[in-house]
This record gives structure tokens, C-alpha cells and sequence, in this order.
């Protein structure tokens, strides 16, 4: 379950943070992806140094730093994250969570998360029992933080007793636990979705191609995404360099007749999202042959032919149709208006219209949401927040209307 999951670790300043760098490790040859926050007592405990060659990522340190900030900013990297992991999480920083105060990176990204968090509790056994502590654990038990012990035995101090920090392992067990829960308890747990993704590959001859730049990108974050809110989903996706989403049946094809192939061959589904760059044209006839060049000759002539429409196909299905249909709009200019168009064109019950003027392949992107309702303009995000905010409007529609 933490293959290519986002993980924002926090390591705060209490002897057990000389585990992170075990825990970092572990979690990585479980196929996650760590960001580590530390804090100034934390570096008196481990160095960036270390935790950056492990996570193989720039180790955060300080809020204020204007090259941090402009580079991944206290809010983006609280919310790219899939959990923020608080390993070790000392008496000191379950008083900060508790009552909102943020005076470092670490509590900022707390305080500005909207993704879940889990701590790992570490201390002097009397911090531990003192009334404060305890009243804290609870107050943060009752906003949804998951906590891991701590367990008893040998503290670093001398003393016995509860206090100690979990094992890696505990660790570990716990994330997978939680995701798995997660998914099986999701909003969408129950229904069927299919994503289309990436670009499609029209044949010239055996070496050539007609395609776009489509990334694959936002595709295969919109299955992830609605595979952690419990649907399952097969993802249809063209070439794209792209890891296949946790959790995800994924179908590869290259041209458009074989997406749509395997579309249809996916239904019945409750959901469809046509996320695809699909190729508008095929060459009617590619070659069997490589088409050879030689000097002086004239470029052949290509004859196109046009390719399947599957988004229309999908949405104006007379049996077995999705219950909701959402198609993209990849634009240039006139987002809103063509988005618009577009929708009614094809039947679909909503389209996500994107400005790609600047190009495919980046990492974030700038849409409208348009339904029966009109347009929503959302703000520019990266392709993982579009997929969770998409994913999110998704269980509210079928939660209303299922």
C-alpha cells in the first residue's frame, strides 16, 4: 500500500529521531516517496546531510528561507504529501499541534495541512503521563490524528517505562494499515471507474508515429486518486513514462481504436473520465515498411483518417452508459467557452477544460470545471491537487445522486 505513496516526514528534536533515517530507508524499499522536514532541535540529533542521501530529496529546515520558498513553498509541501508522518513527535510538538501554534516550518506545514497526519510520540515517561500530555493526546485523537504508541521499556534517559518511540516496523504497519483502511472505507468504495491517460500513438510505418505531448500526468493521478477514495478503477492508458498508480488495474495500449477497445471492454462502470490526449487522425494506411528517404525525393503524402471518438462513445452510449461521464478540454484559448462547447458536443455530463498554452507535461495545471451548472474556475494546482479536488467532487455527486 506505500508504493509511490507522497510521504512528509517531520523529525523533531528528541533522541528517538536518530531512527529516521532507518524509517526513511524502509519506507523507500516499500516504494514511497519521503520529504523530510527538521527541526532545529531535531538537527541536534540527525544532519540534513544524511537524511537528504537516504530520501534522496532536499531536506526543509526553514521557513524563511526565501530559496525554499520560492522552490516548493510551507504550503505546497504540506498538501502534496499523501500523510505527514511526525517521527518522532516529542511532548513539545503535541503542545504546538494541539493548540495551533506555528513558529517554525514544521508546525507551519501542520497548521496549513489538509491531508491526514500521524505522530509517533516520544518522551520522558513523565512527559508522557503528565495531565498536559495526556490531555493534548486527546484533544488531537478527537481531530482524526492517528497516533502510534508510544510502547514501554527502556527510555533513553535511564528510565522504564511508556514513552518509547514505535519500531520502524510499527511504523510501517501502521502507514499500510491506514491506507488500506482508507481505501476499503472510501466514499467511492463500491463503485467502478474508468480513466483514459496519456497521449495515443498513430503509425506512420514500424518506426514512425503521429502523437501529441500529452504526459500521462493528470491521468494517472485522477486513478490514484479515486482509488484512495475506495473505487476501482481500471486505468486505459497510451505510452507514458509514468509509474502505474497503487492499487490501479491498468490496461496499456498505443492507438486510439485499442483505447477504445478496451474502454468498452472495461463496462459496465458507475464512471468514466476521459483524461486522454486522444489522436484526432490516424494515417488511413501506414506503411508495412519503413518509408526511405532519398535525395531529391518528394515527402510522401500522407492520407488521415479520423479516429474514433471515444468520450462521445462513452457518453451517448444507449446501454450499459456511465452514470457520469467527465471529458477534458486541453485548450489554447477561449478555455471556459470552448470547454463549454464542447460539453454539449459530445453528451458528457462534465467536462475539465485546461489551458495547456503553455505546453504539456508540466506538473501543475490550470481548469474549469463546467457542469450543467456552469463554469467553476479553479486555481492553478499541481496535477495531483486537481486529481484530489476532481476526486472529492466526484463522491459529493454520487453521494447526492447514486
Amino acid at each position: 500500500m506505500l508504493e509511490n505513496r507522497r510521504i512528509l516526514l517531520i523529525v523533531s528534536g528528541g533522541i528517538a529521531a536518530v531512527k529516521a533515517p532507518d524509517l526513511i530507508r524502509r519506507l523507500r524499499e516499500h516504494g514511497a516517496k519521503v520529504r523530510c522536514i527538521l527541526t532545529k532541535a531535531g538537527e541536534q540529533f540527525v544532519t540534513p546531510m544524511s537524511l537528504a542521501a537516504l530520501s534522496g530529496e532536499k531536506v526543509f529546515q526553514d521557513l524563511f528561507s526565501l530559496t525554499d520558498e520560492s522552490d516548493m513553498g510551507h504550503i505546497n509541501l504540506s498538501r502534496e504529501a499523501d500523510i505527514i508522518l511526525v517521527a518522532p513527535a516529542t511532548a513539545n510538538m503535541m503542545a504546538k499541534m494541539t493548540h495551533g501554534i506555528a513558529d517554525d516550518l514544521a508546525t507551519t506545514a501542520l497548521l496549513a495541512t489538509d491531508k491526514p497526519v500521524m505522530i509517533a510520540p516520544s518522551m520522558n515517561v513523565m512527559m508522557w503521563n503528565h495531565a498536559a500530555t495526556q490531555e493534548n493526546l486527546k484533544t488531537l485523537q478527537k481531530r482524526g490524528i492517528e497516533i502510534v504508541g508510544p510502547g514501554a521499556g527502556d527510555l533513553a534517559c535511564g528510565e522504564v517505562g511508556d514513552g518509547r518511540m514505535a519500531e520502524v516496523a510499527d511504523l510501517i504497519t501502521a502507514l499500510n494499515t491506514f491506507f488500506q483502511t482508507r481505501k476499503q472505507s472510501g466514499p467511492l468504495s463500491g463503485y467502478a471507474a474508468l480513466v483514459t491517460s496519456g497521449p495515443t500513438h498513430e503509425p506512420i510505418d514500424p518506426v514512425r508515429y503521429i502523437a501529441n505531448r500529452s504526459s500521462g500526468k493528470q491521468g494517472h493521478a485522477i486513478a490514484a486518486a479515486l482509488a484512495d477514495f475506495g473505487a476501482k478503477v481500471t486505468l486505459v492508458t497510451g505510452p507514458t513514462q509514468e509509474p502505474n498508480p497503487n492499487g490501479v488495474a491498468v490496461v496499456a495500449v498505443e492507438t486510439a481504436q485499442q483505447m477504445l477497445e478496451a474502454c468498452l471492454a472495461v463496462k459496465p462502470v458507475d464512471i468514466a473520465i476521459c483524461a486522454a490526449a486522444v489522436a484526432d487522425w490516424r494515417v488511413a494506411q501506414a506503411s508495412d515498411g519503413k518509408l526511405k528517404k532519398t535525395n531529391g525525393s518528394t515527402p510522401p503524402a500522407l492520407s488521415l483518417a479520423e479516429n474514433p471518438d471515444i468520450l462521445a462513445t462513452l457518453s451517448q452510449a444507449k446501454t450499459d452508459r456511465p452514470k457520469l461521464v467527465i471529458g477534458f478540454a486541453a485548450e489554447t484559448e477561449n478555455t471556459l467557452e470552448n470547454g463549454t462547447a464542447k460539453r454539449t458536443k459530445k453528451g458528457c455530463d462534465w467536462i475539465v477544460a485546461n489551458d495547456v498554452s503553455a505546453g504539456f507535461g508540466g506538473d501543475t495545471n490550470t481548469v474549469h470545471l463546467i457542469t450543467d451548472q456552469g463554469g467553476d474556475s479553479w486555481p492553478t494546482l499541481s496535477k495531483k491537487a486537481v486529481a484530489e479536488r476532481l476526486a472529492s467532487q466526484i463522491a459529493t455527486h454520487v453521494k447526492q445522486n447514486f
